[in-house]
């Protein structure tokens, strides 16, 4: 159970030590938990943008409302999405399923098929929503990883989305949600606050 008891040790850091990095080999570590997350259908309808350049970080401070963790964090994640879903990103599935496989794509063209008729039907918001999830479960995969690392981390929504994609350069693609990690900073209070969380007994009903 000793992840459950990393999830009791992390909490949404508020001040990180900017003197204190990841090393490669626990990023890469971070990466490939996002990397083998959950998708739905397998599409990772995502791009994780691993932003180490000192001054578009401090760009995107400022488009997120002056908060700390965006440069004093060791690293900063940013999950974008596509502004559009499209047919070509399930036959880009199929094609790396097949060559991952070793498989004739052909056999998997019912598969293809019931692809499309069930999700290329959204509307253009409802399918923005549906990948904005994607990018979610991606989020709650990596904070889990984090803290199974022992690395601190903070999702985040607190910024302007069309600033970020402005400052990023985006195209064609649009911020989704952000994830800053590192080190907790020792001045950082929240660290000694109590886990709060509601009782088992709320979040779930047996039916």
């Amino acid at each position: 159970m000793s992840l459950v008891e990393n999830l009791k040790w992390r909490y949404a850091t508020k001040k990180f030590d900017a003197s204190k990095k990841i090393t490669a080999e626990v990023l890469e570590q971070l990466k490939t938990a996002i990397q083998l997350s959950a998708s739905s259908y397998g599409l990772q309808l995502y791009k994780v943008l691993d932003v180490q350049n000192p001054e578009v970080r401090k760009k995107l401070q400022a488009a997120a409302w002056g908060q700390s963790q965006i440069v004093d964090a060791s690293q900063l994640f940013v999950f974008t999405i596509p502004t559009s879903f499209t047919a070509e990103h399930i036959d880009e599935l199929i094609q790396l399923t097949a060559d991952t496989r070793g498989l004739d794509p052909a056999v998997l063209n019912d598969y293809s098929e019931f692809m499309k008729g069930a999700l290329l039907n959204q509307t253009e918001e409802g399918a923005k929503s549906w990948m904005g999830k994607q990018a979610y479960i991606a989020l709650g995969t990596l904070l889990a990883a984090a803290a199974d690392l022992k690395v601190d981390a903070c999702p985040m929504e607190g910024f302007d989305a069309a600033q970020f994609d402005e400052i990023l350069g985006l195209d064609g693609w649009t911020t989704a949600v952000i994830a800053t990690l590192g080190y907790r900073h020792e001045e950082d209070g929240m660290q000694h606050a109590a886990k709060v969380r509601k009782a088992k007994e709320v979040l779930f009903e047996n039916i």
